[in-house]
Formats: structure tokens, C-alpha cells, sequence
């Protein structure tokens, strides 16, 4: 694990409270003054973790060197924790991140607590470096790329005559094929992580969902 890394394990650690937080907020500290961490990048989840990393790097940029760490939320409702701890009361550094619409009202009322000001609108939200997904990244990346190539992807991981078999259960029937991809990738434990990495990787050298692509032009 290098120092990026444990930097993140011990904000996700200070940021859960409880036994251990203090001290875990200790190494935070230290180690975000000895890796020169600037900005943190909240994201709701690992998948949102990997796809972002992914396309970094496929795009040549090294975020440890430029001293930006990634960091998942383990969901919305814990972005407010988040940025008390990290803003100007906490580690002082810049932060950013991506969410899902749903989850919109979690960050604007927390980024507004968090002495942000009124944010009526998304591009209020993007102003501050975070953006949203529509309805979240599994469906920005299904659209980006088309099922067609989708279920590419899934045929080279082994997983096609799975989700044509999920395609015939009742549930499914009346759905698009988009619908049913997005739903297959949040089946299976750890399938949404392993497939944010494939599918980002299946992109044109251009090709990224919108929030993704502003996301990284931002930082």
C-alpha cells in the first residue's frame, strides 16, 4: 500500500467515527502533509473509484504525483462528515467529487452547510468541481458506449449467457436492454467495480461519459 493509499484508508477511517477515529485522523493529517494531498475527490462508491482512476490514467495522468486522492464515500449521506473534515476546519484542502442524481440533494445541502452558499443549479455544483450523474455512472457509461459494445464487454469477461438469462426473467421483460444492463452490473457483489474498469477500458481514446470528463478536466 503506498502512502496515497493508507491516506485514503485513514480518511475513510477518521471519517467513520468511533474507536480509532482520532488516531486515524492523526495519520490523515500527517500523511497528507507528507504525500502534498491538494484535492480530494469524494465519490459515492469503489465503482465510481475505479471508473475515475481508470480513465486518469488512460488519459496519462498519474493523480498520486499531482496529489489528488480518490476517495469512496461508502455512500451519499456521509459527504457532509466528509467535508467538515476535510475543508478549512479540518485537512484544508480542496475537494471535489461525482454522485448520482439521486443523491444530488445530499451534496448540495451539505456543500451549502459546508459555507458554499446557495446552489440552485448543477452548474453551481460543477463550479466547485462536482458533478453529477444521470442516473448514475453505470447508465453515463452504458449510453457512452452503447449496449452493443456493452455486451462485448460482458462476452470477453464470460458473463453474456448470464445476462441473457437475466434478460428472460419476468421482471425484465418490459425493460430496454439499457435498463437490463444496468441492472445486471449491480447483481453480483463486486461485479459493478470489476465492470467500471472494463467498460471505462472499452472507450474510444475520446470517448467518457460526460461527469467523468469534466471531473478530470476540473482537477
Amino acid at each position: 500500500m503506498d502512502a496515497m493509499e493508507r491516506f485514503r484508508s485513514a480518511a475513510v477511517a477518521w471519517a467513520a467515527g468511533g474507536v480509532g477515529a482520532g488516531d486515524a485522523g492523526v495519520v490523515a493529517q500527517g500523511l497528507a502533509g507528507d504525500v502534498g494531498v491538494r484535492t480530494v475527490v469524494l465519490v459515492e462508491g469503489v465503482s465510481d473509484q475505479v471508473a475515475f482512476e481508470t480513465l486518469a490514467a488512460r488519459r496519462g495522468r498519474a493523480l498520486g504525483e499531482e496529489g489528488v486522492s480518490v476517495v469512496p464515500l461508502g455512500g451519499a449521506t456521509s459527504i457532509g462528515r466528509y467535508l467538515a473534515l476535510l475543508g478549512p476546519g479540518g485537512l484544508n484542502v480542496g475537494t471535489a467529487g461525482l454522485c448520482d442524481a439521486e443523491e444530488e440533494r445530499f451534496f448540495r445541502r451539505a456543500l451549502e452547510r459546508n459555507g458554499s452558499g446557495p446552489l440552485a443549479t448543477r452548474a453551481d455544483l460543477e463550479r466547485l468541481g462536482f458533478f453529477v450523474c444521470v442516473a448514475d455512472l453505470e447508465d453515463e457509461l452504458i449510453r457512452c458506449l452503447g449496449p452493443g459494445t456493452v455486451c462485448d464487454v460482458l462476452g470477453e469477461e464470460g458473463d453474456l449467457r448470464a445476462f441473457r438469462t437475466f434478460q428472460k426473467q419476468l421482471a425484465q421483460r418490459e425493460r430496454t436492454v439499457e435498463q437490463q444492463l444496468r441492472r445486471f452490473l449491480g447483481t453480483t457483489r463486486g461485479r459493478k467495480a470489476h465492470y467500471a474498469r472494463s467498460l471505462v477500458e472499452a472507450l474510444g481514446p475520446a470517448e467518457a461519459p460526460t461527469p467523468l470528463e469534466r471531473l478530470l478536466a476540473y482537477l
